[in-house]
């Protein structure tokens, strides 16, 4: 009889913890930062029983703790080929694309995480997937090295790449399969802290970039960050130095408000590592810095309407207001982008008829009652005035490359923010990557819809459509 192939669900769950394991080994002040969060989301629940309420009833509350997203940095076309294969193993696609040369970051990246409702409340774990655009090197002798450097290396086990093939071939994976696969995949993600160039090469790397060093120096792309989702991010940067760790300057991302939005994130900076260069008679000792701890607040996703307000409203706080190396400016920059950002509604009724933001539709128990007694009626925007159908804010699961680029730049060495001109190659990304990444707001609009669709259902009604969904 033949076995069981477990859910890619469980896969995903499995992997998520032994990564979180091996991070906390690795960067014991990550156990510190899961720690700080786990207190102040207690405290915000406890504050808020209406924020409870509605985290439970749109079926997030079960995946606040367990909720993570990393990040990792590819060398090669091949490499990213892989890694879609590997998160196909766990139920993770590739969403969205993301041009990180707006903020003068030599990479372009793509989300990997699952996409629909359900697998999403069982584990959102995210991976934010970056691809080293070479052509960006502008010395085109240090570009050919790091091309023929990057060649010679496999960053994937042996048996990985069979388990791989085996999910692919039988259509899933039992449960010993899946946790010798999550085993070998960990090894990918591993620190090493032998590099795999000189320290000459290194320099010369580090002169060009910092994060071309990160990826080209190394045996393999170590995880760079782990990140838990907190309900108040306020309150764990202004908490994070109590725990004896230094936040950066400020947050990414949009300002505090009553009706989160998109995606706020926040870390400590990059831990300087000693690391082993290569290629010398004598074993020569450097310092690396890559790895750091991050934290972040999740909002409701926007429309596309209501991301090109957004866009265009962090730009203008930008153009205005830019944080120094240091973190000068920090104050300046936080006010002008409150001030800036009341041109963006803060009330969930308002961004939902402005169409400004993706929301949930349920059926009410007022309204399956009336549609018993024959007592319902009306449009959707009706049945939401008599609270016979209610709406909820639909997490926002990706990234903000912005605020991406900024994390990168904090962890690299700078608070400092630099406006470039965009350099998107979105062709070669999906090239590389083998498959075409889907559209986050595609998505969004497909469960919005879907909702709308279900709710009307049940009232017994016929599927009408919102004049206000986008």
């Amino acid at each position: 009889m033949p076995q069981a192939f477990v859910s890619t669900d469980r896969i995903r769950s499995l992997f998520t913890e032994a990564m979180s394991q091996m991070y906390r080994t690795e960067v014991p002040q990550y156990g510190t930062l899961i720690e700080l969060v786990a207190d102040v989301n207690a405290g915000c629940l406890e504050r808020d029983p209406a924020l409870r309420e509605r985290l439970a009833h749109a079926g997030e509350l079960e995946r606040i703790d367990v909720e993570r997203h990393g990040a990792i940095r590819l060398g090669t076309a091949d490499e990213l080929f892989t890694i879609r294969r590997l998160f196909a193993v766990m139920g993770m696609q590739a969403v969205g694309y993301y041009d990180l040369s707006v903020a003068g970051v030599p990479v372009h990246s793509t989300c990997f995480r699952p996409i629909d409702e359900a697998a999403l409340n069982v584990n959102p774990f995210r991976v934010f997937t970056s691809l080293l655009r070479l052509e960006l090197i502008e010395d085109e002798g240090l570009r050919s090295e790091a091309e023929a450097i990057l060649a010679k290396r496999r960053i994937y086990t042996p048996r990985a790449i069979a388990l791989i093939e085996r999910h692919e071939q039988n259509g899933g994976l039992t449960e010993a399969e899946a946790a010798e696969f999550v085993a070998e995949a960990v090894e990918t993600f591993r620190w090493h802290g032998e590099a795999t160039v000189s320290a000459e090469t290194y320099k010369r790397l580090h002169d060009a970039h910092r994060l071309i060093a990160d990826v080209v120096s190394f045996k393999g792309p170590h995880i760079n960050h782990l990140t838990p989702r907190t309900l108040d991010i306020d309150a764990v940067q202004a908490r994070m130095p109590e725990r004896g760790i230094t936040p950066k300057a400020v947050i990414e991302g949009p300002p505090r408000r009553d009706c989160d939005i998109l995606l706020r994130q926040t870390s400590f900076k990059a831990l300087e590592e000693t690391i082993v260069f290569a290629g010398d008679a004598e074993a020569v000792q450097g310092t690396h810095t890559a790895r750091f701890g991050e934290i972040e607040q999740r909002g409701v996703a926007l429309t596309a309407k209501g991301r090109a307000l957004y866009d265009r409203l962090l730009a203008s706080v930008r153009g205005e207001v830019q944080v120094g190396a240091g973190g000068a400016k920090a104050g300046a920059y936080d006010q002008e982008l409150a001030d800036r950002f009341k041109a963006l509604p803060d009330s969930w009724d308002e961004l939902r008829r402005q169409g400004l933001a993706f929301f949930r539709y349920s059926a009410t128990s007022e309204g399956i009652a009336a549609a018993v007694n024959g007592t319902l009626g009306g449009d959707p925007e009706a049945l939401i005035a008599k609270g016979q159908l209610a709406f909820s804010p639909i997490v926002y699961e990706d990234f903000l490359p912005v605020s991406a680029a900024g994390i990168f730049q904090s962890n690299l060495g700078t608070d400092q923010q630099q406006n470039y001109a965009t350099r998107s190659n979105r062709d070669a990304f999906e090239a590389a990557l083998g498959a075409t990444v889907q559209d986050e707001l595609a998505l969004y609009a497909e469960r919005q819809a879907a909702s709308l669709d279900a709710a009307m259902e049940a009232l017994g009604l016929a599927v009408l459509q919102l004049k206000t969904v986008a």
